[in-house]
């Protein structure tokens, strides 16, 4: 007997002992009066037993004989055994006409082992210490969410956190995860508070290269470049749960940094990196935590400007050809003629591509006058888009079709000096038998 059948039991002999009314066992039992009669009645006739349902222990009525679920466990061991439950209930519909309901399929999965329940499948990771020291590790992400609510654009924000203290570090927003967003943000970071130990990561393309067997940059990527020029090491965690201080504080800005822009009427990214100073100095002063050791292991930098906007840049090797030219982001540059460039063919030179200069073309540190033969020379429209730029891309693609748009289309010769008149536009409902003589196009 189950734990409501014996407390049934228990209130009914309150009510045959005159201890307890009927309704009040009703009360008790959550039960309707009339029901609570009808079990009275049935305790009173046979017992204990007569409260036990009468279908207890027995095969239901819509449940499958066993031939059947023999032969559709047999079909998912054989043919469907990586599929989900869902979609092989709906092969074993489309392909062997035979209907299962997929909670149903699920069971017989799980007890044949070819299927793990959701608690099963929960993977837990170990939690790991805080580091000791201020400035040994610094978690770094970029947070797409729409930051200003519906009074602006959705942008990313660039959290650079302390492991050892939950101090925020650096917040900068960006339209989207770029190596020049993260330039800008660690040459912010620099000039604060200097060079880390090391800095954690996700597995981003900003950070690591994704192809071993990439051609060119040494194995690294351009800010990892920069990070080894500045002697800062990086690292890169192997799920989101390894750098999960920052992950925390994405979620808990998204919630705070939000209302307070909000409340502080702001509305762009320019007035969103205004704002944020002020935000983070009273946010390390609520969540921040004293490190272990008291030491601070962020070193001096000693670079100086100039140096320093080198560093943070696009920089590669290029060939140059025998007629003085060189390949870079679809341009073809070419060297203007000089003593020192016409001895450079065949020769390497350091391409610097900076984010808010042209860029220069320099040969041991000598700045070389170029020009630009052809602007974009693409052989495909088509380009590799990662999800976290989709938005930024979209809005970049955007603004160029506006800029690129269709001219306006000629009414009369140009030779004849007519005016131009824009394109008129019609519905689908237009038909020219109806409208004024007026506004029907003639031709021939």
């Amino acid at each position: 007997m189950s734990e409501r059948d014996l407390k049934r039991i228990e209130v009914l002999s309150d009510v045959r002992a005159g201890r307890r009314t009927v309704a009040a066992a009703a009360a008790v039992l959550a039960v309707s009066e009339r029901q609570a009669f009808r079990l009275l009645a049935r305790y009173e006739a046979s017992g204990g037993s007569g409260l036990i349902h009468k279908a207890r222990g027995k095969t239901s009525n819509r449940s499958h004989n066993d031939g059947i679920r023999k032969y559709a466990v047999e079909l998912v061991k054989t043919k469907y055994a990586d599929f989900g439950p869902t979609m092989a209930t709906e092969m074993l519909l489309d392909r062997h006409q035979l209907r299962i309901g997929k909670e149903t399929l699920r069971r017989w999965m799980m007890a044949e082992g070819l299927w793990l329940s959701r608690t099963q499948r929960r993977t837990f990771h170990q939690p790991r210490l805080r580091r000791e020291s201020y400035g040994e590790l610094i978690q770094i992400d970029g947070s797409d969410h729409r930051w200003f609510e519906q009074r602006g654009e959705p942008c990313t924000l660039l959290v650079f956190i302390d492991d050892a203290t939950s101090k925020l570090m650096q917040l900068r927003f960006v339209p989207s995860e770029s190596t020049d967003s993260y330039f800008a943000a660690l040459q912010g970071y620099l000039q604060v508070h200097g060079c880390p130990v090391a800095f954690y990561s996700d597995k981003h393309t900003v950070f690591r290269v994704n192809k071993p067997d990439a051609k060119g940059g040494q194995g690294m990527t351009q800010f990892g470049r920069a990070l080894a020029e500045l002697n800062i090491e990086i690292l890169c965690a192997n799920s989101s749960q390894a750098k999960g201080r920052v992950e925390r504080a994405n979620r808990t800005l998204q919630d705070r940094l939000v209302k307070e822009l909000r409340l502080a009427g702001v509305s762009n990214m320019e007035g969103g990196n205004d704002f944020l100073p002020g935000f983070m100095e009273q946010y390390n002063e609520k969540f921040a935590v004293p490190a272990v050791k008291t030491e601070d292991l962020h070193r001096r930098l000693n670079v100086q400007a100039s140096r320093l906007a080198d560093i943070l840049c696009h920089h590669e090797q290029r060939h140059v050809s025998q007629q003085l030219s060189l390949a870079y982001d679809r341009r073809q540059i070419i060297l203007d003629r000089s003593e020192l460039a016409d001895k450079l063919a065949g020769q390497y030179v350091e391409v610097y591509d900076f984010a808010d200069r042209p860029l220069e073309v320099c040969w041991k540190g000598h700045s070389l006058p170029y020009r630009v033969f052809s602007k974009d020379q693409r052989v495909s429209h088509t380009a590799v888009v990662e999800n976290k730029r989709l938005g930024h891309a979209l809005a970049v693609v955007k603004a160029q079709q506006d800029v690129n748009r269709m001219p306006t289309v000629m009414t009369n010769s140009e030779k004849g000096g007519y005016k131009k008149r824009p394109r008129q536009v019609y519905g689908p409902d237009y038909k020219p038998e109806l409208a004024a003589p007026e506004a029907v196009e003639m031709t021939g």
